[in-house]
């Protein structure tokens, strides 16, 4: 399969690895030079301009935008003087779900598919096979069903439903992935000021060895213990959001359903700006295994 493919960020560069694996013919664009040659040398096609990576395919054309989701109406605007008929742009980034309602409604008229989908597993999990949630037109993700079956994980894909559904899944999941880190994160602090003088690096492996609460996520802060010492001295008590979380707490509003510690979990990190502590320190080094994210104490 042909592909052209916007973005390359961490998430991005390594689904385009993935797929080069999978012996697909990658055509890649980005603003971000250095990247585009990395890419290249392992097998991709560099193009110059979106107009270069557009002409390289061959109609029915298939573009993979995967920016920041400020950024993707930018580079469909831009895309679109070269798209043409039949053509299917698929955002595999965080976009809000109604973002993706709209564009798809601006494409369609223009008869150009759009698929709304979410990639949950971070770098790692782009890079050898991630959890992929699509929404959309059913007839054009089964057209590229095989697509998405190579990039994910084994039974790591499915079809959430009509435009915007792919988005709305993995929004909701961000926002459990919230209430699920601060939890983590809240137990571990109780126990470090716990008289029991705890090996919290123990604890958290004896956790992931068929405990209820055995998960991807213990794993990443026993990971973390491991490398920065269970103080985490090097690691920042402040926690970022990237919107998810909070997008997940406005639709629930918008559809009068309760979600306390979804919404609990955002706020602490809110307040973490001005508030740091150790509870924010496990989740900042949870945060940096499993996405990369910069989560270490500035130095002045």
């Amino acid at each position: 399969m042909k592909i052209g493919y916007v973005g390359l960020g961490k998430m991005g560069f390594n689904i385009v690895e993935r797929l080069l694996d999978k012996k697909h013919e990658v055509f890649v664009f980005d603003k971000n030079e250095e990247a585009v040659k990395n890419i290249s040398a392992k097998g991709s096609l560099p193009a110059g301009s979106l107009q270069s990576l557009i002409s390289a395919l061959t109609p029915p054309r298939l573009i993979w935008v995967m920016v920041p989701y400020q950024a993707v109406d930018t580079v469909l605007q831009e895309l679109l003087p070269f798209l043409q008929r039949g053509d299917t742009v698929i955002d595999g980034g965080n976009s809000p779900y109604k973002e993706s309602i709209r564009r798809f409604k601006e494409l369609n008229e223009r008869e150009i598919n759009y698929l709304d989908v979410g990639v949950s597993g971070g770098p790692s999990g782009a890079r050898n096979g991630a959890c992929i949630m699509v929404g959309g037109k059913k007839e054009i993700f089964r057209k590229y069903k095989n697509l998405f079956r190579d990039l994910a994980c084994k039974g790591g894909y499915a079809y959430m439903g009509k435009p915007g559904a792919g988005h709305f899944v993995k929004m909701v999941h961000n926002g459990i992935e919230y209430g699920m880190m601060q939890a983590l994160a809240e137990g571990f602090a109780v126990m470090k000021a716990s008289p029991f003088a705890f090996d919290l690096t123990k604890t958290a492996r004896l956790y992931n060895h068929k405990s209820v609460i055995e998960s991807r996520l213990v794993g990443w802060l026993q990971k973390a213990f491991d490398q920065h010492g269970e103080n985490l001295d090097e690691i920042s008590g402040t926690v970022s959001h990237s919107g998810e979380g909070s997008w997940t707490v406005e639709a629930a509003k918008e559809l009068g359903t309760s979600v306390p510690v979804i919404e609990g979990s955002l706020n602490f990190r809110i307040q973490s700006q001005a508030n740091p502590s150790y509870t924010g320190q496990i989740l900042s080094a949870v945060r940096n295994q499993f996405g990369g994210h910069e989560v270490f104490k500035k130095t002045s």
